[in-house]
């Protein structure tokens, strides 16, 4: 399940991006701040999934919308199409997302997917990042 987009109606309202990391989008009963300050309580349900862009709340007229925290990821830049995909097999075998990123590819980062990076010989680097895929350990359902 995810989290709706920006509701219509809200459009026009001023907006307060929350930046939150792959693993913090999966917690959505608890309390957090955002950068504005404002206190949010989080109550959705179980198994919903906050999407860069879902709508936390409206509170006072503002919109907080989900934004995508820079992260610590792998950057790989597969120099052929073959790499690219013995890259891409390998990393979805360890349940990970491999996102496309412009002329890179990025994972989030840990010592098996450094291990495994170097193994491969694909040229890959270590930088912060905002992430867009899922935390290393979800599994689609």
């Amino acid at each position: 399940m995810s989290a709706d987009k920006q509701p219509s109606g809200t459009e026009d309202a001023p907006a307060v991006l929350v930046p939150l990391t792959a693993v913090d989008r999966r917690r959505v009963r608890r309390r957090l701040t955002a950068p504005d300050g404002v206190e949010l309580l989080l109550a959705f349900p179980t198994g919903t999934v906050l999407m860069p862009g879902s709508l936390l709340a409206e509170l006072g007229g503002t919109a907080y919308l989900v934004a995508a925290a820079p992260e610590d990821v792998a950057v790989v830049a597969p120099r052929t199409l073959g790499e690219a995909a013995a890259a891409a097999h390998a990393i979805g075998n360890l349940h990970r997302d491999f996102i496309p990123d412009g002329e890179v590819f990025l994972a989030l980062w840990d010592a098996p997917l450094e291990l495994l990076l170097t193994r491969l010989g694909v040229p890959f680097g270590r930088e912060t990042r905002p992430f867009y895929g899922r935390s290393s350990w979800e599994h689609e359902t």
